[in-house]
């Protein structure tokens, strides 16, 4: 709950700064960007990042991953991200920190699962981690960090990553009959805090 707080805070000052910032604006610049990183293994990530005012920018991204199987895993999970974002030097420029909050569907086999293990039911019924995934949702609320700089007058290349909060909310089911391996009636939930967004974003200055 306190890095909920924490996190929630770092938004509300964001803003404040930024309706502050409103009243010095200038020429705002926007940058379409795609997520290099996950280009070659056929995932899309892509987003707009819009500038506010001299040092404060508004990022929106989509992530889409379609393999219902990746690797002999399930591995489909879409999110969208909003993310306001603070300079230290101005806009689109060296480092700066961002609050982000993303809204994630997915259906995927646990990470932790991949590498084998079995899992037991309050029934007393055992299921292999390779035959079960999960199917549900995800709020998530981050910090991100990173840096971004010029390679040509239209071009960036941003760096960065996000760390937050994760509230999950899924079912388990067993691959091949679809029953819930995990005897619940309604959703799990779980809460994690953990790295969820990152990478090389290759920008292109549209205005």
């Amino acid at each position: 709950m306190s890095k909920i707080k924490f996190i929630t805070g770092f938004l509300t000052l964001f803003l404040l700064g930024n309706l502050n910032a409103q009243e010095q604006n200038p020429e705002t610049s926007v940058y379409v960007k795609g997520n290099a990183l996950f280009i070659p293994i056929g995932v899309l990530n892509v987003g707009l990042e819009h500038q506010l005012s001299k040092k404060y920018t508004l990022q929106g991204d989509i992530f889409i991953s379609p393999w219902k199987s990746f690797a002999g895993h399930e591995f489909q999970y879409y999110s969208v991200s909003a993310e306001g974002r603070y300079y230290f030097d101005e806009a689109f420029k060296h480092w700066y920190i961002g609050a982000n909050i993303s809204a994630a569907v997915f259906k995927l086999q646990k990470w932790n699962y991949w590498n084998g293990g079995t899992f037991t039911n309050e029934k007393g019924e055992s299921f292999d981690y390779p035959n079960i995934y999960q199917k549900g949702f995800s709020i998530i609320l981050g910090i991100t960090g990173g840096y971004q700089f010029k390679i040509s007058d239209r071009w960036n290349i941003d760096l960065y990553a996000t760390v937050g909060t994760s509230q999950d909310f899924y079912k388990g089911y067993e691959r091949g009959t679809g029953r819930r391996y995990d005897d619940a009636k309604g959703y799990n939930r779980s809460g994690e805090v953990l790295p969820y967004r990152g990478g090389v974003m290759i920008s292109y200055k549209l205005k």
